[in-house]
C-alpha cells in the first residue's frame, strides 16, 4: 500500500516553470542517439556514447541475423593523450567524416584532423584559422573556406590561405547567406564535387536602408546599423562567383536580369563544368532554372521555366542521381503539393517520382543498384511523417517504417540501410536501423518516458472545418483532474503562419510543456493549424495570399466557436497567445474581433507588414503599391481604437527580424487613441527570448493570464 501511495504521489508531480520552459532541452528530454553518422562508402555508422562520465566514439557494423560488430574509435582519454594533455577535455567534440578513413573536428578556430586505421582514430593539429573566422566549410578534399567579416578566404590543401575577395566596404558581403535566409538558403559557400573549386554568394546591400539596433548593455548605448530591406523598398543585389584556387581567379556568373532578382537552388554539375541557379523574379511568380559555364560565367541555357498566378517558393537545390550525371531531381508544387520530378540536363521532364495529395519533406538518398530514391513525406497524413522509397524507372511509392508518428532518417551512401528515429503520442523516442529491402531491422534505443512521474493533461485531437470545407487539425488539452461539470478558463496558442506546423503526432503529444503546466494550474489549452500554415499543400497555404491575418483569423474563430460550444468552457475567460506571426495573429484577433478574448499576450508581433522584410512579405502580400487594400486591412496601427480587453505586448530590444519599431509604433497609436495596453521588453534579446530569461518570460505570460482569467 505504501508503494502504491508513493507511485500515486509521483504521478501527481507538477512542472516547475523552469521545467515547463526549458525541460525538453535539458533534463526532461528523452534519451536520444547522439551524433549518428554513416561512414562514407561503408555499411557502418558512428555514434557518441556517454557512460560513467566518459565519452566514447563508437563504430557499429550491422551484420546478418541481427548481429553487429562494435569498435571503439576514440575515447575522451585517448584524445586527451593525443592532443590535450595540458588542458584535458571533459568530453569528445563532434567528429565528422571526410572519407571512410579521414575525420576532423573543430574547437573554436582550431581544426584537428584524424586518420582511422585498424578502427583506431589518431588525431593531430590541422590548422588554426583567424580568430574572427566564421562560416567554416570543410570539403572532403581537405580544402577549407571561411569568412572574416565580409570577405571570403580559402585554405588550400597545401596550407596556403588565399583571399578570395577583398571588399573594403562592409556592406558588400561575400560567402554568407543572402536574401535574409529565405528560399531555403542556409549558406553562402558551395564547394564543387571534387572540392577544388568554390562558388560563393556576393551580396551588395549598399543601396538598402540602414536600420538601427541599439546595444543597451553599455553606457552610453551604442548603435549598430543593419541593412533591413522593407516591403516595397529597395532590395539588395546578389551575384554568384566561382573561385579557382589553382589560378586564384574568380568568374562571376552572368545572371542577367533585374538587379534585385533572387538567386537560389545553387547546384554544381557533377562534372564541375557548370553551375545551376534558379533565377526567381522579385514578384516571386516566375522562375528560370539556368545553367552557367563555371569557367566563363556565360549562360549555357535555360532548362525550363515555372510560373504561378500567386507565388513560387523554391527551397531545394537540384539533386543529381548518383552515376547519372545527366539526370536530377527537381522539387515543384505544380501538382498542388511539393513533390519530386526526374529531369535530364536538357531540361526534359522524364517522369514524376510520386503523385497524390501529399507533401514531400526531404530527400534521403538513393540506391543506385536498384534505381531507388528514398524520401520522407506526409503521404499517410499531415500530422505524421514517414519514410518511403520509389523506383526511378517505374515509380511506385512504398512505405518503409511501420510505427505511427514523426520519423526522421539518415540513409547510408549505398541506400541499403536507414537510421529511423521517431516519436509519437505514446513513444518518447525510438531509433532503429532498417534494411531498405524490408527484410531486417534492429532497435538501437527505446527511451524511457521522462515525463512518467508528472501530472499529464488529457489530450483530445480535434478536426474542424474551414468555411470552404477544408479540414483543420487541432488539439484540446484538459487538466488531468478534469471535471466536466466545472467551467474552465481557456488559452488558445497559435502561430498559423507560413512554413510552420504546430499540430503533429510527436512526443510530448501536447507539443509544449508550458501547455501542460497551464493545464496543471486549471486551464484548458487549445492549438490548431489554420489555412496558411505548413505541410498541407499549395491551396491550403496560398489561401491567405494578399490578405494576411484574414483567412487565418476566420479559421481560428472556428476553433473559438468550437470551444464556446463546450459546456465546460468559460466563455467569459478566454485568452490567446502567440509569438512572431502568432503575435501578429494575437494582436489582430484583439483588434479585428474585439470582445472574443478577455486577455492576450503577443510576443515579437508584426504590426505593419510594410515594415517587414521584402523577401517574405512580398511573397505573401505583393508590394504595398500593388496591394494597398491588403496592407491597409492587416495594418494594426489603424485599429487600436477597437481594443477591448487586456493586451500585453512583449518585444526583444535587439530584434532584427521583427524590428522593435513595430511595437513602439503600436504603443504610440494606443496612446493617441487613449487605449490602455500593457508592455514589456527584454533588453538585449533578439527575436526570441532564450536561455534562463525564457523562464522569466513564460512566468510573465502566465501571471498575466492568471491576473485576468482566474
Amino acid at each position: 500500500m505504501l508503494s502504491s501511495a508513493h507511485f500515486a504521489n509521483a504521478q501527481q508531480r507538477q512542472f516547475t516553470m523552469a521545467e515547463a520552459t526549458n525541460g525538453l532541452r535539458a533534463q526532461l528530454a528523452p534519451d536520444r542517439i547522439k551524433q549518428f553518422e554513416w561512414i562514407p562508402g561503408e555499411n557502418a555508422y558512428t555514434v557518441l556514447s556517454t557512460a560513467n562520465g566518459t565519452t566514447t566514439w563508437l563504430k557499429y557494423t550491422p551484420g546478418k541475423n541481427g548481429q553487429k560488430t562494435t569498435d571503439t574509435l576514440l575515447t575522451t582519454t585517448s584524445i586527451n593523450q593525443q592532443l590535450f594533455a595540458n588542458k584535458p577535455l571533459k568530453g569528445l567534440p563532434p567528429v565528422k567524416w571526410l572519407s571512410n578513413n579521414q575525420v576532423w573536428f573543430a574547437l573554436g578556430n582550431q581544426l584537428y584532423k584524424g586518420e582511422v586505421k585498424n578502427n583506431q582514430a589518431q588525431f593531430s593539429s590541422w590548422c588554426e584559422l583567424p580568430k574572427e573566422a566564421e562560416n567554416i566549410t570543410v570539403n572532403k578534399s581537405g580544402q577549407i573556406a571561411f569568412t572574416v567579416k565580409n570577405n571570403l578566404f580559402v585554405r588550400t590543401t597545401t596550407g596556403q590561405i588565399q583571399p578570395v575577395t577583398n571588399d573594403a566596404d562592409e556592406n558588400i558581403v561575400n560567402g554568407k547567406t543572402v536574401h535574409r535566409e529565405e528560399f531555403g538558403i542556409d549558406k553562402g559557400i558551395f564547394f564543387s564535387p571534387k572540392g577544388d573549386l568554390v562558388a560563393f554568394y556576393r551580396m551588395d546591400q549598399r543601396m538598402v536602408n540602414d536600420y538601427p539596433i541599439i546595444d543597451w548593455s553599455v553606457t552610453p548605448a551604442v548603435n549598430k546599423n543593419i541593412k533591413y530591406p522593407m516591403a516595397g523598398g529597395t532590395s539588395h543585389q546578389v551575384t554568384l562567383g566561382v573561385y579557382q584556387p589553382a589560378t586564384r581567379q574568380t568568374v562571376f556568373l552572368k545572371t542577367e536580369g533585374p538587379k534585385d532578382q533572387y538567386l537560389t537552388c545553387v547546384t554544381w554539375a557533377p562534372d564541375q563544368q557548370s553551375v545551376y541557379v534558379a533565377i526567381l523574379n522579385r514578384d516571386q511568380n516566375h522562375l528560370s532554372l539556368n545553367q552557367y559555364n563555371a569557367s566563363t560565367g556565360e549562360l549555357i541555357k535555360t532548362l525550363f521555366e515555372e510560373q504561378d498566378t500567386k507565388y513560387l517558393h523554391p527551397t531545394h537545390p537540384l539533386t543529381f542521381v548518383p552515376g547519372k550525371d545527366d539526370q536530377f531531381i527537381w522539387w515543384s508544387d505544380r501538382s498542388g503539393y511539393d513533390q519530386l520530378y526526374l529531369y535530364n540536363t536538357k531540361g526534359q521532364l522524364l517522369k514524376a517520382i510520386n503523385d497524390g495529395p501529399y507533401v514531400v519533406n526531404e530527400i534521403l538518398g538513393f540506391n543506385t543498384q536498384k534505381n531507388e530514391i528514398f524520401f520522407t513525406s506526409a503521404k499517410d497524413g499531415a500530422m505524421e511523417k514517414h519514410l518511403y522509397k520509389s523506383n526511378l524507372q517505374r515509380p511506385a511509392v512504398k512505405r518503409l517504417d511501420a510505427e505511427a508518428g514523426w520519423h526522421d532518417a539518415q540513409l547510408n551512401s549505398e541506400g541499403t540501410y536507414v537510421m529511423d528515429a521517431f516519436s509519437s503520442e505514446k513513444v518518447p523516442y525510438t531509433a532503429k536501423i532498417l534494411s531498405t529491402a524490408g527484410n531486417w531491422e534492429e532497435t538501437l534505443l527505446t527511451s524511457a518516458d521522462p515525463l512518467k512521474d508528472f501530472q499529464r493533461p488529457i489530450i483530445r485531437p480535434v478536426t474542424l472545418k474551414a468555411d470552404d470545407g477544408t479540414p483543420l487539425y487541432g488539439k484540446l488539452m484538459l487538466p488531468a483532474n478534469f471535471d466536466s461539470t466545472k467551467k474552465y478558463p481557456v488559452v488558445v496558442y497559435l502561430y498559423n503562419g507560413p512554413n510552420v506546423q504546430l499540430v503533429k503526432n510527436t512526443f510530448p503529444f501536447s507539443g509544449n510543456l508550458w501547455f501542460e503546466y497551464m493545464t496543471q494550474h486549471g486551464y484548458i489549452m487549445f492549438v490548431m493549424d489554420g489555412r496558411g500554415s505548413f505541410n498541407r499543400g499549395k491551396a491550403f497555404e496560398q489561401a491567405t495570399f494578399r490578405q494576411l491575418g484574414t483567412v487565418e483569423m476566420d479559421d481560428q474563430l472556428k476553433g473559438v466557436a468550437y470551444l464556446q460550444s463546450l459546456p465546460y468552457v468559460n466563455k467569459d475567460k478566454m485568452g490567446v497567445h502567440g509569438w512572431s506571426f502568432g503575435g501578429f495573429m494575437t494582436t489582430s484577433l484583439m483588434l479585428r474581433h474585439p470582445g472574443v478574448f478577455k486577455a492576450a499576450v503577443a510576443g515579437g508581433p508584426v504590426i505593419d507588414w510594410s515594415m517587414y522584410e521584402i523577401m517574405y512579405t512580398e511573397r505573401y502580400m505583393d508590394t504595398p503599391a500593388t496591394n494597398p487594400e491588403g496592407y491597409a486591412n492587416s495594418n494594426l496601427l489603424t485599429k487600436t481604437k477597437n481594443l477591448d480587453g487586456n493586451l500585453l505586448l512583449i518585444h526583444g530590444t535587439n530584434d532584427d527580424v521583427v524590428v522593435w519599431q513595430h511595437s513602439i509604433n503600436f504603443i504610440r497609436a494606443c496612446v493617441d487613441n487613449e487605449k490602455q495596453v500593457d508592455y514589456f521588453v527584454y533588453p538585449g534579446h533578439l527575436h526570441n527570448v532564450l536561455g534562463k530569461d525564457r523562464v522569466h518570460l513564460m512566468q510573465k505570460i502566465t501571471d498575466y493570464f492568471d491576473q485576468h482569467l482566474k
